[in-house]
C-alpha cells in the first residue's frame, strides 16, 4: 500500500474501508448495479473480511449498496421514478435552506463559494470527474449549511448520498460540466446581490438539468436491457 494511502488512512480499518468504498461509488469506479467482490476488495485494502462486512452494512443503511441473499452486495440502482422523487424532495428542502441562508448569509459565505467555484472550474476544465463531484458537493453544502439548520442539512445530505453514484455519470460529459459552471456562477451572482428568488431559480434549473440528463441515461440503459 502506498505511503499516500497510509497517510490518509483513518483510525480504524472499518472507517478506512468505508471511506474507500464510498469514494469508489461516488466517483463511478463502482457503477450502479456492479457486484462488490469482497475477496478482491479485502486483498486490495489489506484488511480482513470483518471490517469490510461492517463497512458494507453501513453503506447498505445509507442506501448506497444492496444485499441479495446468495448473491452478495451490489451497488444500488435507482429507477427513474426513485431519482425523480429524490430530486423533487431535494427541491423542496433545498429551497427552504437557501431562503434561510440568504436571509442570514454569514460573513464570508459568498467568498467561500467563490473559492470553491475556482476548484469546480479547474476540475471541469481538466475533466476530473471525482474532483468535480467533490467540489460541487462542497459548493452546495457551504450554501445549505449557511441556513443554520443542522437537521435540515442532514436530511439533504442523506438525499445526496443516495444519488452519489449517478452524479459521476452526469459530470462525465463535458457539456454538463460547462453548464454546471455557468449555473454556479449565476447562483454566486444572485447571492452577491441578495437576490433570493434568482438564487432559488438558478438552483432549480441546476437540478432540473441533472434530472433531464440522468433520465436520458437511465432510459438508454433500460433500452439496452430489452431483448432485441
Amino acid at each position: 500500500m502506498s505511503s499516500a494511502v497510509q497517510k490518509r488512512r483513518p483510525q480504524t480499518a472499518q472507517q478506512f474501508v468505508l471511506e474507500e468504498l464510498r469514494r469508489a461509488i461516488t466517483t463511478g469506479e463502482l457503477k450502479p448495479g456492479d457486484q462488490i467482490r469482497q475477496d478482491a476488495l479485502a486483498a486490495r485494502f489489506e484488511v480482513s473480511r470483518v471490517p469490510l462486512r461492517e463497512a458494507l452494512k453501513a453503506l447498505e443503511a445509507e442506501g448506497l449498496v444492496v444485499h441479495h441473499i446468495h448473491r452478495g452486495y451490489f451497488v444500488a440502482e435507482l429507477s427513474l421514478a426513485d431519482l425523480e422523487e429524490i430530486y423533487r424532495i431535494r427541491e423542496l428542502l433545498e429551497t427552504e435552506a437557501v431562503r434561510l441562508a440568504v436571509g442570514r448569509m454569514p460573513e464570508g459565505t459568498v467568498g467561500a463559494l467563490e473559492r470553491i467555484q475556482r476548484e469546480v472550474e479547474r476540475a471541469a476544465a481538466d475533466g476530473d470527474v471525482p474532483a468535480m463531484a467533490a467540489a460541487n458537493r462542497l459548493f452546495h453544502f457551504t450554501l445549505i449549511e449557511a441556513s443554520g439548520m443542522p437537521r435540515l442539512v442532514r436530511l439533504i445530505a442523506t438525499l445526496w448520498d443516495s444519488t452519489d453514484a449517478y452524479r459521476s455519470l452526469y459530470y462525465a460529459d463535458a457539456p454538463h460540466r460547462k453548464l454546471a459552471v455557468r449555473e454556479h456562477r449565476a447562483v454566486i451572482s444572485a447571492l452577491r446581490h441578495g437576490d433570493e428568488a434568482a438564487a432559488v431559480r438558478w438552483l432549480d434549473e441546476h437540478r432540473a438539468h441533472a434530472v433531464a440528463a440522468l433520465r436520458e441515461v437511465l432510459g438508454q440503459e433500460a433500452d439496452r436491457a430489452l431483448p432485441h
